[in-house]
């Protein structure tokens, strides 16, 4: 596959799960509190090359690649993620501007689950949510032991890392991995659209 089919595949993997995610939110009643953007404004969350192609493309087809680039290249290892708009001074307070486009890491925290040492499903998600919703917590965390369908984090990671291994493997602060992605799909993007046209067969 190409750096596009590849970023294809990906999409069709965050429409798949955005589904399985909808069903769990909508049972478990376990969605982020509204305005929160605590995890959002930690500029030490891994993520992947691989899970930003998507944005990295709607960047490029947008024009918005460059400035994007420049925003990176300017910013420090210590800034929140270029996608998340803060609306507080301390950054827990905010939103997404390109939810649709966000990466794997963004979808999964919150809405999946793990396998614990003792082998049962528990939910990854944060403190505020175990408290702020601690009677719905506490339901979904029974719940999903039993048999409430909800996004396996590990088993989505394996589908990613079969799109292709290298990219979705070698994780980094968020910001490097937009950054590296937008890298790719410019370099992609500057040898496509430079290709010479193939000379017309003579015979």
């Amino acid at each position: 596959m190409n750096l596009r089919e590849k970023s294809q595949e990906v999409r069709v993997l965050f429409d798949e799960l955005d589904q399985e995610i909808k069903a769990f939110l909508d049972q478990s009643q376990l969605g982020c509190i509204a305005g929160c953007g605590r995890c959002c404004a930690n500029p030490k969350v891994s993520a992947s090359i691989l899970e930003f192609l998507p944005l990295a493309f709607d960047l490029y087809e947008k024009g918005k690649a460059e400035s994007a680039l420049e925003l990176l290249e300017n910013s420090s290892e210590n800034d929140f993620c270029i996608v998340y708009k803060s609306l507080s001074a301390d950054g827990e307070s905010g939103f997404c501007s390109d939810y649709v486009n966000r990466g794997l890491i963004c979808r999964l925290f919150g809405s999946s689950a793990r396998v614990n040492r003792l082998g049962e499903r528990e939910v990854i998600t944060c403190k505020k949510i175990k408290t702020e919703k601690a009677d719905l917590y506490q339901h979904a965390a029974l719940e999903i032991k039993k048999d409430m369908p909800v996004p396996s984090s590990s088993g989505t990671y394996r589908r990613l890392n079969n799109i292709d291994s290298r990219l979705a493997e070698d994780q980094m602060p968020i910001n490097q991995a937009i950054r590296a992605a937008l890298e790719k799909v410019m370099d992609y993007m500057y040898y496509f659209e430079n290709q010479e046209p193939e000379a017309a067969e003579n015979f």
